[in-house]
């Protein structure tokens, strides 16, 4: 299969317009009239992945590679060793971050993964039902996520309704129109803006949260006709009791 059918299919299934301004979803590595003979699907790319995919592959990822513009190629550094991989390689590189968040990744997560109702979404907030004392549903999603802590804002005592943003969605806060805001990755000012104007925070990780990229990916494709392998993402942090 050419490069340019699997990225024409992707732009049907997640049009890639709809990323936003400062992201750089879509072929970061590749030449469109290149014959695929395999797909992989996966969180992120490393210099293990690449060594363990077949040559004259397509590996579809949710984290581009590239956001700023390089100086320099130097292959003894992050991201230029994994372009250099993949190139010998003959891998070619695709990213579906941000257009796949609207379109399939927070709904994906919400209702697959943590068992709750789609009410309504919003860009990248997916609004669902809770009806159930903050502590009870902060140790529910901990558990379902296997988190090994959880870090929390508590400004209600009791949660009726909640919104999903996987990856980093707490610039969003301003747009929240629910108690409680479940999302990866929560800086220090932002919690404190949160706990300030009365709303809920659950830190889920980023890694957990959009973990599931592959397998929801994977079952889209499937209903173009296409198999693809997920290929396994590693979590950076690991966690010390």
């Amino acid at each position: 299969m050419k490069l340019q059918k699997i990225v024409d299919i992707l732009n049907e299934l997640s049009p890639f317009e709809l990323q936003a301004d400062w992201d750089n979803s879509g072929l970061m590595v590749g030449t469109l009239n290149e014959e695929v003979t395999d797909i992989y699907v996966g969180l992120d790319v490393d210099l293990e992945l690449l060594n363990s995919i077949n040559e004259n592959s397509a590996l579809i990822v949710h984290h581009p590679i590239i956001f700023k513009g390089l100086k320099q190629l130097d292959f003894t550094k992050h991201p230029s060793n994994l372009i250099q991989k993949a190139i010998q390689k003959n891998i070619s590189i695709i990213a579906m971050h941000t257009n796949y968040d609207i379109t399939h990744l927070n709904r994906y997560v919400l209702s697959e993964v943590l068992g709750f109702e789609v009410k309504e979404c919003e860009e990248h907030l997916c609004y669902f039902d809770v009806d159930m004392p903050f502590n009870e549903f902060a140790k529910k999603i901990s558990k379902i996520l296997n988190l090994p802590y959880i870090k929390t804002v508590t400004s209600h005592d009791y949660i009726k309704t909640a919104a999903l943003c996987t990856g980093s969605g707490a610039s969003l806060l301003g747009e929240l129109k629910a108690d409680c805001l479940l999302t990866g990755d929560i800086k220090y000012h932002e919690a404190l803006e949160a706990q300030e104007n009365g709303i809920s925070l659950i830190e889920i990780g980023h890694y957990e949260s959009e973990v599931h990229f592959g397998a929801s990916l994977k079952r889209e494709l499937q209903n173009y006709g296409l198999s693809a392998i997920i290929a396994n993402s590693k979590n950076p942090f690991t966690y010390i009791g």
